[in-house]
């Protein structure tokens, strides 16, 4: 298994060093590819969550719809589920990271 630094980035959950020992070869057998999404693009996505859907998402919970907001993945004509969470989220820092410029 592989270590690598841990990844400076908003999304506090998705830090991990690496993976389990159990977790890589199921990820191995089920994923066809894998995407990343930078810290502003994470601050965009909660920022549309919080103006158009009045949702309080945190910074990991908004991975998977910040990469099918800036495009990182072709969705087109594909019925496409994305689970948004917001159950960490501590709300002076939700506030000072939407409300920058």
């Amino acid at each position: 298994m592989v270590r690598i630094a841990t990844p400076q980035t908003i999304a506090d959950a998705a830090q991990s060093r690496s993976l389990g020992q159990h977790t890589f070869p199921v990820l191995q057998q089920l994923i066809d590819g894998i995407v990343t999404a930078s810290d502003a693009e994470l601050i965009d996505a909660m920022r549309f969550f919080a103006t158009r859907m009045k949702i309080i998402a945190e910074p990991t919970g908004c991975l998977g719809a910040a990469a099918v907001l800036n495009a990182k993945l072709d969705v087109r004509g594909k019925r496409v589920g994305i689970v948004i969470s917001g159950g960490n989220v501590d709300l002076a820092r939700f506030a000072a990271l939407t409300q920058a410029a």
